[in-house]
């Protein structure tokens, strides 16, 4: 590990590392799926699964994958949370795997939110 005495140092060491990190956040589509344990108990783990198998088949590399705790709605878990660049963030609920490729298709692809799996939005 590089000793960091500076600040430029500090700057070296982030911008060695962005390839590694920038992924998990600068596409332009963000997919947060709620791993707290009740999201896990839910089934959130094999959703996860899904959807990384999803964005692989489709070659998606413009998409970060990330996880959250719970955040009190446990009984809608697994939750899914599709945020594309400068719309709102909307929340899918009770997803289950064969639910994502739709979601993927549907939403993240061709920007059409599916209504049915809503549980609630940002506006």
């Amino acid at each position: 590990m590089p000793k960091i005495r500076t600040l430029e140092d500090l700057k070296k060491i982030k911008e060695s590392t962005m390839d590694l990190t920038g992924a998990r956040s600068q596409g332009k589509t963000r997919i947060i799926i709620g791993m707290g344990t009740c999201g896990i108990a839910a089934g959130a783990r094999v959703v996860m699964e899904a959807v990384m198998a999803e964005l692989a088949k489709r070659g998606l590399k413009d998409v970060s994958v990330e996880t959250t705790g719970c955040i009190g709605m446990c009984q809608d878990e697994p939750l899914l949370d599709v945020i594309h660049a400068g719309e709102p963030r909307v929340t899918y609920g009770k997803v289950a795997p064969e639910d994502v490729p739709r979601i993927i298709s549907e939403h993240v692809v061709n920007g059409r939110v599916v209504n049915d799996k809503v549980i609630g939005r940002t506006d």
